[in-house]
């Protein structure tokens, strides 16, 4: 199949039982791998979304730079398209990104503005709103509360999983944005409103970056716009060891090499599993894992790793 533009190539990303990693032989595991999309990651939907979006209502013109902050994978897809289209691009991400998230965003031509990393992400975006209405000319399209961002999988990632195994049950994600579980979880509960939808998230005040807990001071926009405390039927706690015990497993029992908030995601997959008599499990794979190499999530020493976990920010 020949495509007009590698735009073209987001979304509809594959999906694989994982099964052998499952601890209930009557509970089925499968993967959408995100990774495959042209970027990396499933933050490519997004990226394409708001763009598209932000030009067709005459938010972005042309010309125009783009304001967002991101620890990462926004920040690379919403660079490439950007650099596609022509629109400069400011990235606001913590010092605590791994090394190959920096080059990725230099790659396509971003210009990058660190924050301190102990402030993680929530600081990157408060400077981003700081410098947001400093800078009223430029083109801050907010993730967190931009209902392009749910919007994407409502009508994107939801039909694809449905198409693709409408025998699903349960629909596992991580709590970052929340743009994923809420426009995912709202179409599939539209289909059939016994399926269950469960957010992971870290323990208050550990760190599973690109993950967040709501009790940690700020709800996403997104979050309470789409009424996700009404949505959301449960959440699942994963702590970082747990994390990359499960993105180890992955890689190595099923030969996908993905990032650390994938493992998470699998974790919190396995944990609902434990609990159910029967049914079909669908988690997120958000990312691959070749942003990550430098971090030594996949080789160290597993206590190394786990302390490593606490200073960079993996998603």
């Amino acid at each position: 199949m020949l495509n007009d533009s590698v735009l073209d190539l987001i979304g509809n990303t594959p999906m694989v039982d994982v099964s052998v990693l499952s601890p209930n032989p009557r509970v089925r595991l499968v993967a959408k791998l995100e990774n495959q999309n042209p970027f990396g990651s499933v933050k490519d939907r997004i990226a394409k979304s708001m763009i598209e979006a932000a030009e067709k209502d005459g938010t972005l013109l042309p010309g125009q730079r783009i304001l967002e902050p991101s620890s990462g994978n926004t920040g690379i897809a919403l660079a490439a398209i950007a650099q596609i289209k022509g629109y400069p691009i400011t990235i606001l991400m913590p010092t605590s990104v791994s090394i190959e998230r920096r080059q990725m965003l230099q790659i396509f031509g971003a210009d990058i503005i660190l924050t301190p990393g102990e402030e993680g992400s929530n600081g990157a975006v408060r400077r981003a709103q700081e410098m947001s209405e400093a800078h009223p000319e430029w083109c801050f399209l907010y993730q967190y509360a931009n209902n392009a961002n749910p919007q994407a999988h409502y009508e994107n990632t939801g039909p694809e999983i449905w198409r693709d195994c409408p025998e699903i049950t349960h629909f596992v994600a991580g709590l970052g944005t929340s743009g994923t579980l809420m426009g995912t979880g709202k179409f599939l509960k539209e289909k059939n409103p016994n399926i269950k939808l469960i957010a992971i998230e870290p323990p208050l005040g550990e760190r599973v970056e690109g993950l967040r807990n709501l009790e940690d001071g700020y709800i996403p926009p997104v979050f309470e716009n789409w009424n996700g405390f009404e949505l959301l039927d449960r959440k699942r706690v994963v702590r970082p060891r747990e994390s990359i015990e499960w993105t180890r497993r992955l890689v190595a029992e099923t030969g996908i090499f993905a990032g650390i908030s994938s493992g998470a995601s699998l974790a919190g997959a396995v944990k609902v599993a434990q609990d159910l008599e029967e049914g079909v499990v669908v988690f997120i794979v958000c990312d691959g894992g070749w942003k990550y190499l430098s971090t030594g999530a996949y080789t160290d020493d597993l206590d190394a790793a786990e302390a490593a976990a606490e200073k960079i920010i993996y998603f």
